[in-house]
Order: structure tokens, then sequence, then C-alpha cells
């Protein structure tokens, strides 16, 4: 079947065959238009006026962040160029379905190639670079650390001398992350905590954070880098945990899928809602002096929090049987397991507990989570319900 070319210079696949994307298409679904209203409220910012000149350069723009990242600025009258890999097929699944796709400017850059991102840089002159590109599941830094350290490391500090080189006035956001916290020495965790990351993703990153931090004390570059704990929406790619949890319940309840196997049900996170983080994203770079800030709900969930929150949302109530890696929950209506432990998704080093306290960017940036985590699951367990109901939603 034949796709439709896009003005990113990719064929864009009909709708059903996006596998990675769980469907999503230009004819978005009652469900996922639903939580699209919650990101609409980036529309109402007084600050609009004020930003009809700018240009922004969102590397990652394709990813969760950067589509809702390019929906808020489009509403403050940014200009904005979204950036993919010319080697690549950008998936514009979450691009169209918050209606952006034709408002942002494409071109391509390569983290891994300096000349290319000089020459990207020096031809957009943005006022401001996002930094949202990175290789950003820690499962497969373990098997890619190299490749990994590569992008998420070196990567950074290649853009950041590409601005310096430039315009070292261009304001500057680097996507830093909580798995730089890893075994945390306390928490909840604070901009000041000490970094002990477990991951090849968490220890790249943590060399992105510092270049970003040197660049900004050595050079004087307005960088600024934001340590964002867990953030989900519908969306999420399905190679993440929440996703998989909801996408999951949502194919056996129709049928598509017997059970829902996950790794470490202990895991025991921060979750809020992607389009409020990237509001928090922005507000960083605005700020008249460049600094760090951490963004979290200061509230804490485990992995099976989650999946019961999502499995009451998909019609089941679960009872929980077994310890450790014999754990397995049975819904009590049909009496069938829907969800069970597999070894095979554990990772090498685990991280047990991650949580933040927001209060630096609540005080100094007037930043606060709007929506709650009931609220967030149930937008992206109904999302992926209308999917699985519409055949859309992939294996």
């Amino acid at each position: 079947m034949s796709g439709v070319r896009s003005r990113f210079g990719a064929t864009r696949e009909p709708p059903g065959e996006q596998i990675d994307s769980g469907g999503i298409n230009a004819q978005t679904s009652r469900a996922v238009r639903n939580h699209l209203r919650i990101g609409n409220y980036f529309a109402s910012y007084e600050e609009r006026a004020g930003n009809m000149s700018k240009r922004a350069l969102i590397t990652g723009v394709t990813g969760q962040d950067g589509a809702y990242l390019s929906q808020l600025l489009l509403a403050q009258g940014y200009e904005v160029y979204g950036s993919y890999r010319r080697s690549s097929s950008p998936s514009l699944w979450r691009l169209d379905a918050l209606g952006v796709t034709k408002q942002i400017k494409p071109v391509t850059l390569d983290l891994l190639e300096f000349s290319n991102i000089l020459k990207v840089i020096d031809k957009v002159r943005p006022h401001e670079v996002y930094n949202l590109a990175s290789q950003s599941f820690v499962g497969v830094s373990f098997e890619q650390p190299l490749y990994t350290a590569d992008v998420d490391a070196l990567g950074v500090a290649r853009l950041l001398e590409a601005v310096r080189t430039v315009d070292p006035g261009i304001r500057y956001y680097q996507a830093s992350t909580s798995e730089m916290f890893g075994r945390a020495r306390s928490s909840p965790q604070t901009e000041t905590t000490a970094f002990y990351p477990r991951s090849p993703y968490g220890v790249a990153k943590l060399f992105a954070h510092w270049t970003t931090v040197n660049h900004r004390e050595c050079y004087g570059m307005h960088a600024s880098s934001g340590i964002l704990f867990n953030h989900e929406s519908p969306m999420r790619g399905l190679d993440f945990v929440t996703r998989k949890i909801t996408a999951g319940l949502a194919r056996i309840r129709q049928g598509q899928q017997d059970v829902l196997e996950l790794g470490n049900l202990d895991a025991k996170r921060d979750w809020g809602f992607a389009g409020d983080y990237v509001h928090g994203m922005w507000l960083m770079v605005q700020q008249e002096r460049a600094d760090d800030y951490l963004l979290a709900t200061g509230e804490v969930r485990s992995v099976r929090d989650f999946i019961d929150c999502a499995a009451q949302v998909a019609g089941f109530t679960l009872n929980w049987h077994g310890e450790g890696a014999g754990q397995h929950a049975i819904d009590r209506v049909s009496g069938k397991t829907v969800v069970r432990v597999n070894p095979d998704f554990y990772r090498p080093a685990e991280i047990d507990l991650l949580t933040g306290d927001p209060s630096k960017a609540e005080q100094q940036l007037g930043w606060k989570r709007q929506v709650s985590f009931p609220r967030l699951v149930e937008m992206m367990v109904e999302a992926d319900l209308e999917r699985a109901q519409k055949g859309t939603l992939g294996p």
C-alpha cells in the first residue's frame, strides 16, 4: 500500500500501518481529542503577543515531548523548526494528532555529525534551541551503550558547541532526566541531590547535563537543564511501560491479547502529564538567568499501582497472587490471568524508587502540574481502548 508524501520528506503510511505509533493518524479519535483539549490550554497564555518574531529549533520534534512543545510554541506565536535524522523515516502521528504537522518547518539534523549541526544552526538562526533528541530507551542502552553515549552525551556537546560557534546568545534547553539519580541517596530528589546513574542511558544523560552546566558557567551561555521525572500521555511510545500497560489492557479487553507480561512491578516512580512538563521547559528558557530545574509531581506510585488504576478504567478488577517472579493478577469477573511477571523484562540494574521535589520550579518559575495521576491514567486507557476497538493499536 502506498503512502502519502509529507513536508518532512518521508512517506506517511495510511491508517493502521503505523505499528510503532499505536495507529494514531490525522483522523484523531474521540478519546484522544478529549485529551487534546487539555493540551489546548497552551493557547491561553498572555505572553503570546511578545513571541510573534521568535524562532525555535526543536530536536526530536516527532517524539512525545517534541509534539507537545511544538503545539505550545506555535500557540505562543513562534516560528517552529523541527529536526529529524535524514536516515530515518519520521513518524508523524503525534504531530498529526495535535494538528501541527503542516505548521512546523522540517530540517535534517544528526547529533552524530558536527558539520551538519553547525550548518542547521547557522541556517535557522533560532532564538531558542530545545534539545529533546536522544536514544531514550533505558533498556536499549544496556544493549547499545556506545551508541547511546555518542548520541546522548557527545551529541549534546556537539550541539552546544555549534550554538556557541554560531551565536552564543541563543537560549538552550537540555532534556535531562531523573534516571541520572539512579540509586538516589535521599528522597525526594532535588536539584542538589547527588547523582548515581544505574544505566548507560543515565550515565550519558549525566554527561550531557554537566556539559550544559559547563557551557553556562564557562562561556556565559543561557543554557538550562530540565531534570524531568517520568511524564506520560496518550502520545507515549509503546515501548514505555505505561503505554505497554494501557495498550495491553485495551487489547485484552477487546480479545486481541491473552495476557500482559511485565518486569519489576515494585519499581516506584513519579508520573506526570507530558503536556504540563513541556510548559515547564518553556518557562525555564524564558528566565533572565539560566539555571537547572526539576519537574515532578512529588507523588510516588509503583508499577503495580499504575496497573490497578489502568485496569479499573479498562473494566477489570484485579486480585494479586504470588511473590517476586511468580506475581500475577487475576480478573475477579472472568477468572482469567490478566497480568504476570516475566523475568526477561528485568533490567540488569534496577532502580527501586525515584520521586522529585519540584519546589524550586514552583517558586521560581510559577510552574505547577495541572493533570492528576488518575486523570492521566484515564486519558491514556480511554485513548487505547478506542484504538483497540478500531483495530488501529498495532500488535
